[in-house]
């Protein structure tokens, strides 16, 4: 069975934005082909596909390798989600589904759960789903795979901490909800704002001077038919 190349996308990305490949190391077909169980062809077509969405290079003489960012092209993505981000949710008060609205009230009833509970884990994939699940009741599929390749992006060269009062971060969750439930887009788009700018107060560059390094496991071997990792 041919394994489909946006499978192979998937785990190689998760792998990066995990620290699995090294920033700067080299992405050779044979090693990763037989890292996830595939023939080269698949692979190659993901290379492709991950040096377009700026997760992997092409050198001369060394071939695909994984990109290694800057500085400043890492802070540049905290200011266009905080572009970003506001505008999915203003679009999604006028375009949302009542699907969407009940996937939303679910999450942030979890959330706020699990908040008081104080379990950080499920709260950091909650908020991965929510804000998932924003942008694409924004009806616009060019503005949700932007948000998502921001999200993986920032997963990768950044660290988050918790936020200090979890209910409360759940508590503006809600107020997104609220207001997008009302069709009213300036006030999902204000709150919206707030939310993004007190979210990467909480980010901490992974790389550069006293950056703390990611954690790296070099011979784990990730099948492609496991769950994707979210941002």
């Amino acid at each position: 069975m041919r394994i489909p190349a946006h499978s192979v996308c998937t785990a190689i990305r998760d792998d990066i934005v995990a620290g699995v490949h090294e920033r700067g190391g080299r992405l050779t077909e044979e090693v990763l082909a037989r890292r996830y169980g595939v023939s080269r062809v698949p692979v190659r077509e993901a290379l492709r596909t991950l040096e377009a969405e700026g997760f992997v290079v092409t050198r001369r003489h060394a071939g695909a390798c994984v990109a290694e960012p800057t500085e400043q092209e890492a802070a540049d993505l905290l200011e266009m989600r905080a572009l970003l981000e506001p505008l999915g949710a203003a679009r999604a008060a006028q375009r949302r589904t009542e699907a969407h609205l009940k996937v939303l009230r679910g999450l942030v009833r979890l959330g706020q759960e699990r908040a008081r509970q104080g379990n950080s884990d499920d709260l950091r994939s909650l908020s991965g789903w929510f804000h998932e699940t924003l942008a694409q009741a924004s009806g616009s599929p060019a503005l949700t795979s932007t948000l998502t390749q921001l999200r993986y992006k920032i997963a990768w060269m950044y660290t988050t901490e918790g936020p200090s009062d979890p209910v409360e971060y759940w508590a503006e969750h809600g107020a997104i909800v609220d207001a997008v439930a009302r069709g009213d887009g300036e006030r999902a788009r204000s709150v919206t704002a707030l939310h993004t700018e007190r979210a990467s107060a909480g980010q901490r560059p992974r790389f550069g001077s006293g950056a703390g390094r990611v954690d790296r496991v070099r011979n784990a071997q990730h099948p492609v038919n496991t769950p994707s990792l979210r941002p």
